[in-house]
Parts: structure tokens; sequence; C-alpha cells
């Protein structure tokens, strides 16, 4: 299995980032997209005159209800080794990986864009760069409907994620380390996904992501947050001790981390404690920790301990963001799994 983390730098709060393939230190609080906040201006790069925005992606269902990423949670088994797990980084803080503005020169968090069913495909070229390795032969091969302008996570630093919502066809297309060079769109590895279908990838496949899942429907979404509820669990991050070297699904894929016997492979989920009490925080905070009670975290990414991916977005309000940081991983529990 390839061994793929990405390059973090260190945050303001003196924490690593989130999210990557290739090592354990990297890129923290990264973006690309400036289209942060309303119409994506999507359509320069072969669509029809249609128009899409980032609150279409919330009118579709992503993924069948009875999806893993869809499931409550708050009522499940906890793991027999649920304090053990989470005694390894229990006073690890949580952390938004996204919000309003710039860091480095850069949005923060990871960017998508929606397209309309006319949006132009173009052909993706899998190849290795200096950032990264060749995952085209784990990659789905295209076309994928990819404007000229879409955003880059990072503005191609770091894991330079890219992400379309097809609201039509109602598909899922994922680069991970890409760019737009002379024309042609690159990346280390791409992954497609069916938004109708709970269908897997194929077994010991990466995607964008290095479990092998989806993005898209593990990021903290402002468009969701308007409407007062996230229905889906969220992505979140752990340092490589204390991520198994193995995946259990959703996830099809693990790396080389070092976690052992008290850690957790790809694809596990941990939840909020229905104990803990939500009621101090903003009604945009209410929201995202009730989600971390019924749908929970799950394991997507070698990063920071207790990253939370989103989307940037110009209305996040960050001060209040940063009050997640006083809800430690003590407050968690671990959902069973075998």
């Amino acid at each position: 299995m390839n061994l793929r983390f990405s390059l973090i730098l260190l945050s303001t709060v003196a924490l690593l980032s989130a999210c990557g393939k290739k090592t354990d230190t990297g890129t923290t609080n990264t973006g690309g997209n400036n289209n942060n906040g309303g119409d994506n201006g999507n359509n320069n790069g072969g669509s029809t005159s249609c128009t899409a925005t980032l609150a279409d992606a919330e009118n579709i269902a992503i993924f069948p209800a009875d999806n893993a990423w869809n499931l409550d949670v708050s009522g499940a088994a906890v793991d027999p080794y649920s304090s053990q797990i989470i005694a390894t980084f229990s006073t690890s803080k949580v952390k938004a990986d996204f919000g309003a503005g710039l860091y480095e020169n850069v949005p923060i968090g990871i960017p998508y864009i929606v397209v309309c069913g006319s949006q132009a495909k173009v052909s993706v070229t899998f190849r290795a760069n200096d950032e990264d390795g060749n995952y085209g032969d784990e990659s789905d091969p295209g076309p994928y409907p990819i404007p000229v302008n879409a955003p880059i996570e990072g503005n191609g630093t770091g894991d330079a994620h890219v992400i379309v919502v097809d609201k039509d066809n109602k598909k899922l297309y994922e680069l991970y380390n890409a760019s737009h060079l002379n024309n042609q769109w690159q990346a280390s590895s791409g992954a497609i996904f069916d938004l109708t279908s709970n269908t897997l990838r194929h077994d010991g496949w990466t995607s964008a992501d290095a479990a092998g899942l989806p993005i898209f429907p593990g990021l903290v979404r402002y468009e969701e947050v308007l409407k007062g509820t996230i229905d889906h669990a969220i992505r979140f991050t752990l340092q490589s001790a204390y991520v198994k070297p193995a995946y259990i699904a959703p996830a099809r894929h693990s790396v080389g981390s070092k976690g052992g016997q008290y850690s957790l492979p790809f694809g596990a989920k941990i939840r909020l404690k229905a104990s803990f009490d939500i009621s101090g925080y903003s009604a945009t905070n209410k929201v995202i920790l009730a989600a971390m009670k019924k749908y929970g975290l799950i394991l997507a990414d070698i990063g920071s301990n207790m990253y939370i991916s989103g989307a940037p977005d110009d209305r996040w309000n960050n001060d209040d963001l940063q009050k997640l940081g006083a809800i430690n991983a003590s407050n968690f529990e671990v959902v069973k799994f075998n």
C-alpha cells in the first residue's frame, strides 16, 4: 500500500495541521476557493449558460440515507477499547481547519465547486511531481467536468485537492495533488463517486484522500449550517502514531501509519459524548457539535489530532470557530468497530 501523507505548516496555535498523504508535517489552514460565499462563477470552461451555486449541493442527496456517512450513530455501541484508544490523544483539542479570509495568503479549508450537468468534461493526466507520486493505477480515468477556474486547495500547495459536484448528474469528482498547466488538468490521483449509490471503491484503492474515501461528504459547509443542520459524519485527522496501518469500511485504503493496538483504523468513527453540554455555544457551533453527537467524526487522513475539515467561506466567524478548541478528545468515545 502506498505511503501518502502531505506536507503541513505549523499553525498559529503551535499545533500540527490537518490532512495529508506524504509526511506528518506540512500545511495548515489551506484552501484555494476564491468563490467563497455564493455563486461559483464556474461556467468558464466549456459549459452552457447554466449556473450553479454552492447552495445547490445542499439540495441533492449526498449518498443514500443508509450510507455510512449518513448513519445516526448516537445510539451505536461504544467500542470495548474506547477508553484506551481515546486516552492516547485525550488532551488533543478540536480544531476547525476551515474559516474565513486567508492564512498564509490562501483561503482556509478545502474548497469545492458545483457545476451543471452540461459542464464540459476534460481529461486528467495522472503523474508524479515533486509533491507526490503517480497513483493513476488506483484512479478513475474520467473524463472530469472541471472548469478551468476550479479552486485548488492551498492555491496549489499542500494536498491541492480539487472537488467538483455535478448537481444534475449527481456525481462527485475529486483530485489530489492537482494542478492546471498548459490548459491541462494534472493530478496524482482522482476518484469519481456516484452520489446515488453506496458502491465503494475497489478494495485497496486510494482516492483523493488517504483512506480511499470521498472528501466532500465530510466537509463542514457554511451552506448547510445556514439550513440549521449537518446531516453527515465529519472528516477528521489524527497523527500517524494514533492511526493503525489498516482500514475498515467505508474506507478502502491505508498508509504506513504507526498506530499500535490502541489506535484507530481509517474509516473508524468517534462521537461527542451525549452528556457533553453544548448549550453555551453559538448557534453555528451548536450545529457542528450536534452533528458530532449524532453522526460522529470519521477518520479519513493523517494530519493533526482532532482537526475537522470544512470548506472556506467568508461568512465564517473565525473567533467563534476557535471556541471549539475548548473541547478535548476526552469528550469523545469510539463507536464500536470490528
